[in-house]
């Protein structure tokens, strides 16, 4: 780490108490440097940065991004350009084959009775399978776990099974409740097609009570019928399990996705070189693609353009690293992982010393996780600490992302930014994730503490 000049010093004074500033001046006179070092990039973000016109830039120019999509293709030629435009070196295309799914006409999900007839806010699950023209008709039938299914079995065959399990409003992680709920959407329809059913519902990922549906992912499992799945709003999965519990409910369920042949798509990778070993590595990453409803602002455009934005920070600071930055934007995590697994299948001879994935919404970074576990882990968090000032400085153990997950397999340690979790699956997947949820200082903190972060791993 090269010395700092004294006007950074006086950055640090400004962002510490006294009595914390000299109590770590005594332990570790090292640590003044370090901590003037990540103020000196946290004030140039704050004042100089540009991650929020950049995330502009891209939500504009290709809103719907779904991998396969013509969105896809102009967000990647438009990061290409872009990453030339800010000074990145070796900035390249690496092709990867990814999954080509199309949602088509609106989809609808009305209740035919008890009358009135009505529609309910619904979207397809990506991958979802369409109906006949005319739509599949049938009773509703209401589970919150996968037992209750399974306890049901054939008594489900002919009719339409929502599966109706919210998140948990208790688990303050919402992550965590994220996970607790989501595998309905992921399995659930071929769990209720191995019982005979002929279309699944699935309650909207969000711990909000709204009418806004939201997409994501599903699979089929090979040996089922591939049955149509839709998310309803959690609003509407409220209405039909209030009516089911009252009386027989019928629905009608009608969708026009499809899949069609995988077609060739890109990574985008762009590089600060590193000035002493530039063969070794530290990849900082998001996903490009996004789903085909809002702008993907969140999810997971700001996570792109923070790590775009970190390394723009450190080349506008003169900050070269002794080992490479590599800056990769990922294509295909939404609905297959294609361009994750490619990168790491195709650079499995590059020396990646470290990897660090932004993929949880650009609200304000409360930190990182890491994989990384004893003595590791304790180097790191000393690391971590000197954005404690900022309120930046957690590092809880974790994995990074699912992007670098598969270097992660390769002994890579993985390290992932860690944002205030509150709102974001009020957002996630839906027509509200849009720059307008996005706050620019957020942003900006997030770069920040991204480009501090990538820096002392690549000088390690």
């Amino acid at each position: 780490m090269r010395a700092l000049p004294a006007p950074w010093i006086l950055l640090l004074i400004a962002s510490c108490t006294g009595t914390e500033r000299t109590r770590d001046a005594k332990a570790d006179p090292s640590r003044e440097s370090e901590r003037g070092l990540a103020a000196h990039i946290v004030d140039l973000s704050l004042s100089e940065g540009r991650a929020y016109e950049l995330l502009r830039e891209l939500v504009t120019q290709a809103p719907h991004r779904l991998s396969g999509s013509d969105g896809a293709a102009r967000a990647v030629t438009w990061a290409q350009a872009t990453m030339q435009r800010l000074g990145l070196a070796n900035v390249r295309l690496h092709r990867c084959m990814v999954p080509r799914w199309e949602r088509g006409a609106p989809e609808q999900v009305r209740v035919l009775k008890p009358a009135p007839a009505h529609a309910l806010a619904c979207l397809a699950l990506g991958g979802s399978v369409g109906t006949p023209a005319a739509g599949v008709e049938g009773e509703i039938v209401v589970v919150r776990t996968s037992s209750q299914l399974e306890a049901l079995g054939t008594a489900v065959r002919g009719k339409i099974v929502l599966f109706n399990r919210p998140m948990p409003r208790a688990l303050r992680n919402t992550f965590a409740a994220y996970g607790a709920s989501v595998p309905q959407r992921v399995s659930g329809a071929s769990r209720a097609a191995k019982h005979g059913a002929i279309a699944a519902l699935v309650r909207s990922m969000t711990t909000r009570i709204d009418d806004v549906p939201h997409t994501g992912g599903m699979r089929y499992a090979p040996d089922v019928p591939k049955i149509p799945a839709l998310a309803v709003s959690t609003m509407a999965a409220e209405e039909l399990a209030k009516m089911a519990k009252a009386g027989p409910t019928w629905v009608r369920v009608r969708a026009s996705c499809r899949m069609l042949a995988d077609v060739e798509s890109s990574n985008v990778i762009g590089e600060i070189v590193g000035s002493e070993k530039p063969d070794e590595v530290v990849v900082i990453g998001g996903h490009l693609d996004c789903w085909d409803v809002g702008q993907g602002a969140h999810d997971d455009g700001s996570g792109s353009i923070e790590c775009l934005e970190a390394a723009r920070l450190l080349i506008a600071a003169g900050l070269r690293p002794k080992r490479t930055i590599r800056v990769v934007f990922f294509m295909n995590e939404e609905n297959g992982l294609r361009g994750a697994l490619a990168y790491a299948k195709d650079h499995a001879n590059h020396k990646h010393v470290a990897a660090i994935e932004s993929d949880r919404g650009g609200f304000e970074p409360k930190g990182f996780t890491s994989s990384a576990r004893g003595d590791a882990f304790a180097r790191y968090k000393a690391i971590v600490d000197d954005l404690r000032p900022f309120g930046m400085g957690v590092l809880i153990p974790g994995g990074g992302g699912a992007d670098i997950g598969p270097l992660g397999l390769q002994g890579v340690p993985l390290f992932g930014l860690l944002p205030a979790w509150n709102r974001y699956f009020d957002y996630h997947h839906s027509k509200r994730d849009t720059i307008d949820a996005v706050h620019p200082r957020e942003l900006a903190l997030g770069a920040a503490a991204i480009a501090y972060l990538a820096l002392r791993l690549a000088n390690e």
